[in-house]
């Protein structure tokens, strides 16, 4: 593919801040553009990898959304985070060559197969593309303290304030609109994120909606005060509602 009619298809494409970082070379991009050239499509419900299995490679969502989730002693699928078009998944696996999560399609999707080995391959002879890697990697580490914060400091409403302007704030990030989206996933696998329950996610959303901070249509989400939700994730008014914090 020519090189400029490659940037046009990158440029129209979700994962061009992955697959095309500034400033590399024709050729360059040509070996990236192999090297992630491999996709997969899954349905609703199918699962891209499980726990256990061998670790192979990393996979930037091209359409569609995932959750990942971890079987815990009791039973439980405890939901690990949500991830969207644009975003890497399969990292888990670096570290013990094998996957310590599953990672389960939330609505048909599709995905660029990336195999880890080759990409270290090309990283080393590539720097650009090596720094931009562990800038992303840098970014899961982030995020991942950001949650450990949210359920460990935050009351129900503030942890589901937080999950609401996050969402929001990458939907913008992909030229989506920032107020109004559709929820991919459950109540309950929102309660398990943020380790609260069922009926106590139901009442918060619920008494946003009664506060004129956001309107509800089943799954379907409209931001109508975003400035007071960011209060209630700040504190610097009452709290919307003294929602009890319970265990998943």
């Amino acid at each position: 593919m020519p090189i400029h009619a490659l940037k046009a298809a990158c440029s129209q494409c979700n994962l061009q801040e992955l697959c095309l970082p500034l400033g590399l070379t024709e050729g360059e991009i040509q070996r990236l553009e192999t090297l992630a050239s491999t996709r997969r499509k899954l349905k609703r419900g199918h699962h891209l990898y499980r726990t256990g299995a061998p670790f192979e490679a990393i996979y930037a969502i091209k359409t569609g959304f995932f959750k990942t989730d971890v079987l815990m002693e009791d039973g439980r699928d405890q939901v690990t985070g949500f991830q969207m078009a644009g975003e890497i998944l399969g990292m888990d696996g670096i570290s013990l060559e094998a996957h310590s999560c599953n990672a389960v399609a939330l609505e048909d999707s599709e995905v660029c197969i990336i195999p880890f080995a080759q990409l270290e391959q090309l990283s080393s002879e590539i720097r650009t593309l090596q720094r931009h890697f562990h800038k992303v990697m840098s970014r899961e580490i982030v995020r991942d303290h950001g949650v450990m914060m949210l359920l460990g400091t935050m009351r129900a409403e503030e942890r589901l304030a937080a999950f609401l302007l996050n969402l929001s704030q990458r939907f913008t990030a992909r030229g989506y609109s920032s107020a109004e989206f559709h929820l991919r996933m459950t109540r309950e696998e929102i309660g398990s994120y943020l380790g609260l329950k069922l009926e106590t996610v139901s009442r918060a959303f619920s008494h946003f909606q009664d506060s004129g901070l956001i309107g509800v249509q089943q799954k379907h989400i409209r931001i109508l005060d975003s400035a007071g939700l960011k209060a209630v994730l700040s504190r610097t008014s009452p709290p919307v509602a003294a929602i009890p914090i319970a265990a998943a």
